[in-house]
């Protein structure tokens, strides 16, 4: 008889809303210095956002100027969707808040959103075009992303943030023109892999067709690929080996 084999991690059960919110905090902070380790830091620009659990039309965010290298839970910002600072003492970016206000008003489903200005990522985007499903991995993108295709300078304007959450959608990633990447999931650990794997996306494209006339996956395969790959606890999952890494090597990030 087989042996039953059991996960390596398992998504969390939470018995009080503190507890919940310390976890996603926890993994918000993480993220940032994830962001660092990949390079997504780009002066002091790029933010990520998770929901509160409790208050649902707020979010914790980072504040303007912090360094996502040492970015620790205690560092976090509460804004609600007015772009208030309830918890904290730092400005907030703009930016921030005019794009993840509105996606976060937009997708009630969405409780994580990403952005940054990663190198491949903005490169990419000034092609204005969707990526094409290339690779295995790229697939978990397959007509599930969409491409704001406009750029009107520095995002400040709350209708501009409408419009990128619109060209959104009900998809897990946007592509701004001229700009880079904006992913979103259902847990923090989901929306920043999901950012992780898009820049690699970009950057395998490029690299591609800079070599050359690369071959696309044909549509029936590229959404088969897509159903087994893209489901939200596949990218929760993928992200935990990286936590557990950075929690292990810079533990001063849960202060």
């Amino acid at each position: 008889m087989a042996k039953e084999l059991q996960p390596l991690y398992v998504q969390p059960e939470f018995t009080s809303i503190e507890e919940e919110r310390q976890h996603r905090k926890e993994r918000l902070a993480v993220a940032f210095r994830l962001f660092d380790r990949f390079g997504f830091n780009e002066g002091v620009a790029g933010h990520i956002t998770v929901r509160d659990p409790e208050k649902t039309d707020h979010y914790w965010v980072n504040p303007l100027g912090v360094h996502f290298k040492k970015i620790r839970v205690s560092d976090l910002h509460l804004v609600n969707h007015a772009g208030e600072v309830i918890v904290g003492d730092r400005p907030i970016n703009k930016t921030a808040i005019a794009i993840h206000t509105q996606i976060h008003r937009a997708r009630p489903d969405v409780i994580a959103a990403a952005h940054s200005h990663s190198l491949y990522g903005k490169a990419w985007s000034a092609l204005g075009r969707l990526l094409d499903p290339l690779t295995q991995d790229s697939c978990v993108f397959y007509e599930d992303h969409g491409l704001y295709d406009n750029f009107g300078g520095v995002v400040l304007d709350q209708s501009e943030g409408e419009r990128i959450a619109k060209a959104l959608g009900s998809y897990k990633a946007v592509i701004l023109r001229n700009h880079g990447l904006l992913t979103v999931g259902t847990s923090v650990d989901e929306a920043a892999y999901w950012f992780i794997a898009m820049d690699r996306a970009c950057h395998a494209q490029l690299l591609a067709e800079a070599a050359g006339n690369p071959k696309p996956i044909d549509h029936q395969t590229a959404k088969l690929t897509h159903s087994q790959l893209s489901r939200p606890d596949s990218g929760w999952y993928n992200f935990q080996p990286l936590y557990e890494i950075l929690v292990e090597e810079q533990p001063d990030v849960l202060l």
